[in-house]
């Protein structure tokens, strides 16, 4: 019998989108009954979350980049796929480049969704339909590996990381403090609850007793939000976390009450890792979020047809961020109350 290697490539760049495939991959690992290689871009810092999974062996970062680099990145992926010998490719999403880049390396099983151009390079028979990239990200991947005869026994996240593993990232905080963590920017800027909304919320925890600190976590480049948080609030218990790289901000998760957070990378981090999250949503699908455990707090006015997009997921988002003022300060701090069962 010949020992299968088993490579994913998965090429999107947002580490949320990452976070959901996680079952997928486990699934295939699971299915051949030996680890993976995990090929995705170095934005998602990868090889820093992921890395305490047994199912995965190896992860190699690829850039995915465009024009003239798409060359210099497809002869990257041929180089890395002949050297490692895979026997199975499997793509996640529905660029053509691993694939090509597979067939000329003498990959036997390239098993891809086929959309698009790449249909004409992979191997399996049966894959997806551009009807199919109406539905989110976690409802493709499920029919794809139906397709393949793959079964997916579990459908939410899970990240796991040590003890040994987080005893190791340097934090200066006080983590025995009761902690509530915020989730205050997105990539997407229309996503973001307003910080006087997150400001009187922080307001509410404090006056009521319920919490010492909260970290506010946003990139380096949102430090302004979590700042005028700070400002706007009548309490100074925060610490603003925007300087910090990604091992602290989990270490922070993990030491957390709780998360409440916009529908973005942070979010789905923290549902991931065992912590009981919140998630605001108003003008993106909360169907993704189905697939965790994360409580959705939707907008009074959440208009369900964005559930399923016009021809592919998201082209009917509507990108105003005033949508995000339809959830309200109380209906947000009365669902955690309920949530978390707090005496008040």
């Amino acid at each position: 019998m010949i020992n299968k290697k088993i490579c994913i490539v998965y090429s999107h760049h947002k580490l949320g989108d990452l976070i959901w495939q996680l079952p997928y991959m486990k699934s295939i690992s699971d299915h051949h009954l030996c680890k993976i290689t995990l090929v995705t871009r170095p934005k998602t810092q990868a090889k820093n979350i992921l890395k305490d999974e047994v199912y995965i062996k190896k992860i190699h970062y690829n850039l995915f980049r465009k024009k003239i680099f798409y060359i210099l990145d497809l002869f990257s992926l041929w180089i890395f796929f002949k050297k490692e010998k895979f026997t199975h490719i499997y793509l996640l999403d529905k660029i053509s480049r691993p694939a090509i880049a597979a067939r000329l390396a003498g990959v036997k099983n390239i098993i891809g969704v086929g959309i698009g151009n790449q249909s004409k390079w992979i191997t399996n028979k049966k894959y997806l339909s551009k009807e199919d990239f109406r539905f989110n990200f976690s409802q493709q991947t499920q029919k794809f590996l139906d397709m393949q005869g793959i079964e997916t026994k579990i459908k939410i996240p899970k990240i796991n990381f040590s003890e040994e593993s987080l005893k190791s990232i340097k934090i200066e905080a006080n983590l025995k403090n009761r902690i509530f963590s915020f989730g205050v920017d997105a990539f997407d800027p229309w996503k973001i609850w307003h910080e006087e909304y997150f400001a009187r919320l922080a307001d509410k925890l404090f006056s009521n007793n319920l919490v010492d600190q909260i970290f506010l976590i946003c990139s380096n480049s949102n430090s302004s939000y979590a700042e005028k948080i700070i400002k706007l609030s009548s309490n100074k218990n925060f610490i603003n976390c925007s300087s910090m790289n990604l091992l602290q901000i989990i270490k922070c998760l993990k030491h957390s009450i709780c998360f409440l957070g916009n529908d973005s990378g942070p979010l789905n981090l923290s549902a991931a890792l065992g912590v009981k999250s919140f998630g605001l949503v108003s003008n993106t699908s909360s169907k993704q979020l189905e697939f965790s455990n994360v409580e959705i707090i939707k907008s009074k006015n959440y208009n369900y047809e964005i559930d399923i997009g016009k021809q592919k997921i998201g082209d009917n988002f509507i990108k105003d961020r005033e949508l995000m003022r339809e959830i309200s300060v109380d209906q947000v701090f009365n669902t955690m109350k309920e949530k978390q069962n707090w005496k008040i």
